[in-house]
């Protein structure tokens, strides 16, 4: 990508300086997402939202929305399958059915989306800026521009067909979009963030980071015009500095989960807390008491969504531990554990509201735990073997997958719930 990134480089110079966050390459996958899966994560991803919110702010959400691997995290941790395109669509889209009824209280508004959804992103933001007093024009042409860098300035292959906008009643913002290229049936995701914004956008792209593409457009090409064009209309802004190194999140074709695709000190970590060490051992959970072990085991992987640092998440793959995915991988969606955790989120969030943050404080306990007792946690990869004990325990669970219930085994082999 040398050359690339030369090439660029007296053409970015003197143009604006614009931030994208992040980008991340995954498989394409189709399929709709049934009834049962979609109505729950979007409970699940308000309940997500309101915690961070409450703990956090808006800000804050906004930057995790602009971080791939969080995103990809947050989607794995709602039941989707954790390494697909689909992850992209689903959780816009069920975020922004479950909180833009709520708009006015949360002071966060979702535009856009998939297909025709996207095109009406403009009247949105402008009937949106007409309620909140932001300048609309300014959003409209932050909205376009993002749109225009991704998809002609840097011409990688990728044609987008997922543009969503979500904004703060503060007037910050965070673009996630997606392209697709058909040819090898792959998505690339792209993240744009607003934050400390001084005129337009903060930084250019002086080139793209993931995998070896082959030859790509070199803007200075004599043949590169409507490129160039593209370019152009951000050119008239005052020139920032050439580009930080974004976040690239790449993953991988395989649907099911490997050793490879997760860190098995976190992992193992969380299992051994929630199934070997019981909410009593703890002072700090007793407000949890009554929540089963594998209720526990979900709760810790959403308490990491919610107040994790940026480093945890680099392997989404882990979080599909909490709610399986919707394709059986690694195991069917345990939806009685799923609703348990729903409750357990929006009671926290309720009394977090009107002042009496223990509930909410005891789930931010689950986190702080696990992450100290990673420090003297040794795993040994027994992955496969955790996986088959979910499956067979997932008819206890109402387990489900798109293609049918989850039924009890004919035969008990007895694996030990173990990665240590």
């Amino acid at each position: 990508m040398l050359f690339l990134i030369i090439s660029f480089a007296p053409f970015l110079r003197s143009l604006l300086a614009m931030k994208r966050s992040g980008s991340a390459d995954l498989p394409l996958h189709n399929g709709a997402v049934p009834n049962w899966l979609y109505e729950r994560m979007g409970k699940l991803g308000l309940a997500i939202t309101e915690a961070i919110l409450v703990e956090y702010g808006k800000e804050e959400f906004l930057r995790r929305m602009s971080d791939p691997f969080w995103f990809q995290s947050l989607g794995a941790v709602m039941g989707m399958d954790w390494h697909s395109s689909g992850i992209t669509t689903s959780v816009l889209g069920a975020l922004r059915r479950s909180i833009n009824p709520h708009s006015k209280e949360l002071g966060l508004y979702f535009c856009g989306g998939k297909g025709k959804f996207s095109r009406q992103t403009p009247e949105e933001l402008l009937a949106i800026a007409d309620k909140t007093g932001l300048n609309g024009h300014e959003l409209v042409r932050s909205s376009k521009l993002s749109a225009k860098v991704d998809n002609t300035a840097v011409q990688d292959g990728f044609q987008l067909y997922i543009h969503s906008f979500i904004l703060s009643d503060s007037g910050q913002w965070t673009v996630v979009q997606q392209g697709m290229r058909e040819v090898d049936a792959m998505a690339r995701r792209y993240h744009w963030h607003s934050a400390d914004l001084k005129s337009f956008v903060e930084e250019p792209h002086a080139g793209v980071h993931g995998a070896n593409q082959g030859l790509i457009l070199n803007l200075t090409a004599t043949d590169a015009n409507i490129t160039r064009e593209g370019i152009l209309q951000i050119a008239g802004e005052k020139p920032e500095t050439m580009m930080q190194e974004i976040q690239h999140l790449i993953m991988p074709s395989h649907h099911d989960v490997r050793s490879k695709d997760v860190d098995l000190k976190r992992l193992g970590t969380v299992l051994w807390l929630a199934h070997d060490k019981q909410p009593k051992d703890f002072e700090e959970l007793l407000l949890l008491e009554g929540v089963g072990p594998r209720t526990l085991q979900s709760l810790t992987l959403v308490s990491e969504v919610v107040h994790g640092t940026p480093s945890r998440f680099k392997d989404p793959a882990r979080f599909s531990f909490a709610h399986g995915g919707k394709d059986g991988h690694p195991f069917p969606v345990p939806t009685k554990t799923f609703d348990e955790v729903i409750h357990t989120m929006q009671k926290a969030v309720e009394r977090a509201k009107i002042g009496q943050t223990d509930k909410a404080q005891a789930l931010k306990k689950l986190h702080e735990i696990a992450a100290r007792a990673e420090k003297d946690f040794t795993p040994t990869d027994k992955l496969q073997e955790v996986i088959q004990k979910e499956i067979e325990d997932s008819w206890k669970y109402g387990g489900k997958t798109i293609f049918g219930d989850a039924k009890p085994p004919k035969r008990s082999k007895g694996v030990q719930l173990r990665l240590f």
